[in-house]
Order: C-alpha cells, then sequence, then structure tokens
C-alpha cells in the first residue's frame, strides 16, 4: 500500500484544522431546535434563536489557552466540579467562566459522545424551556 504524505502550508492546516472541528461541533449543535452558527469575536460560534450564544470554538486556542478549545455553558456548579475532577482536560474560560461557563481541550483523545452531551448541556441552560421541551428526556 502507498501512502502519500503533503505537506500543507501552516495557514491551509490551520484552516483544515478549523474546518473539520467546526463541522464536527456544527453538526451537534445544529441539530438543537433553532440554532444558528456565525462567527462571534472571529470564532465559530453557535446561537440559540440566533441570539444567545451557548457554545463557542476556538480551534487554535484564545489568549492564554494556546491549544484547540471549547467554550460552553454549562448548568450551576459543573464548572467547580468538571475542573476539581479533570484540571488537564476543562478549564475555567476568560469572560464567560464567571457565568459558570467551561473551557473543554479538544487538543487530546476527543471523546465525541461527551463533546455532545456537553453541547447538549449548554443548549438547555440557554435555550426556553419551549425550546429544551423539544428536545424530549
Amino acid at each position: 500500500m502507498l501512502t502519500l504524505c503533503v505537506l500543507l502550508p501552516s495557514r491551509a492546516r490551520r484552516q483544515l484544522v478549523t474546518a473539520d472541528l467546526a463541522g464536527r461541533i456544527g453538526a451537534i449543535c445544529l441539530a438543537f431546535p433553532e440554532v444558528t452558527e456565525r462567527p462571534s469575536h472571529g470564532a465559530p460560534t453557535w446561537f440559540v434563536r440566533d441570539k444567545r450564544a451557548f457554545v463557542t470554538l476556538w480551534a487554535h486556542g484564545h489568549h492564554t489557552n494556546q491549544f484547540p478549545h471549547l467554550w460552553c455553558a454549562a448548568p450551576p456548579g459543573t464548572q467547580q466540579e468538571l475542573v476539581a475532577s479533570e484540571p488537564a482536560r476543562f478549564f475555567r474560560p476568560p469572560y464567560v467562566g464567571g457565568r459558570g461557563w467551561i473551557g473543554v481541550r479538544l487538543d487530546a483523545g476527543i471523546d465525541w459522545t461527551e463533546i455532545a452531551e456537553l453541547c447538549q448541556d449548554a443548549y438547555r441552560v440557554i435555550a426556553p424551556a419551549r425550546l429544551v421541551a423539544l428536545l424530549g428526556g
């Protein structure tokens, strides 16, 4: 079997990483009722009813967190619990961390089932009750 290895310029590699992560996370988030996607502060972000953000992807890092990660809205107490139990994977993000959001590292072994659960929890925190009821369970 012949394997072809192509080295891409740094910018092209960054675009592929961003597109892949944004595509996977977008597929999860856009499955929820009345969700839209648009850049916010230069990062792919998912909104409920095009108004309230619930997930932001920083595919190449942001400020002092120079690794791929998500910011997700979270139920009360979740941030403290996750950061305390797995500080290598979860952190308190700048700006939104004071509102209980969590940062989730995406640079080592992504568990897409867990990411889907975190995105759904984020949606449930931000979306109005009528939309949350459409999710069932």
